[in-house]
């Protein structure tokens, strides 16, 4: 489905999201990143552009809060900021609930089942994002941020994931691995593929230089 709004209205969103982003793993960019998977899931499966390109645009503006002990549930807070930030701009109002309910969805911890298209696109595109290189990158950046130790063999992984990892490496192997099986359109689930293999890929490297056989 075409977007049917405007592209300044898009960028009056964008800026207003960014007034709200400052971490380095949870920043701009990542937005940016989700944007433009979440577009391109999108138009190969017939979302509504508008809800999800708005809902991209907004889905983490909470997140800092979190971090920083002001909210429990960013997803929760962010859906009740979009709301009145999609109000302010004159966003169609026929649309904004569809943009909140996707906010309020897509966090992976909270195991929500997306129940609209919209939904699904942006869970996908959120958790495609922290799968393949950039994943990775993810990882070490919020494990340097949170002074995570890269990797400690006598501390194995834990079976279900509580978002509590005491390494860098445990959160590939309790979280990363298993974002895969958690994705929900055709379209992105042959995007998580490669990007799994690569995740993979580099396990099998990082063990075998810490065990110092390459």
């Amino acid at each position: 489905m075409e977007e049917t709004l405007d592209n300044s209205i898009f960028e009056r969103i964008r800026q207003r999201s960014e007034e709200f982003m400052s971490h380095t793993h949870h920043s701009k960019f990542h937005v940016n990143r989700v944007y433009n998977l979440a577009v391109r899931i999108a138009r190969e499966e017939g979302a509504d552009l508008d809800v999800v390109k708005a809902a991209a645009l907004l889905h983490d503006i909470a997140r800092a809060m979190e971090d920083e002990g002001r909210v429990e549930d960013h997803a929760k807070e962010g859906a009740r900021m979009a709301r009145q930030i999609l109000e302010d701009i004159g966003f169609p109002r026929g649309k904004i609930e569809q943009v909140v309910y996707c906010i309020e969805a897509h966090r992976f911890k909270k195991g929500v089942a997306a129940r609209s298209l919209e939904a699904k696109v942006l869970q996908d595109a959120d958790r495609l994002d922290m799968i393949g290189a950039i994943g990775i990158a993810r990882v070490f950046s919020r494990g340097g941020w949170g002074n995570m130790p890269i990797y400690d063999p006598s501390i194995p992984p834990k079976e279900n994931y509580d978002g509590k990892s005491l390494t860098a490496i445990n959160h590939i192997y309790e979280k990363i691995l298993k974002l895969k099986e958690t994705i929900n359109t055709k379209t992105a689930k042959q995007m998580a593929e490669e990007r799994h293999r690569f995740v993979e890929q580099f396990l099998e490297r990082f063990l075998k230089e810490w065990n110092g056989e390459i």
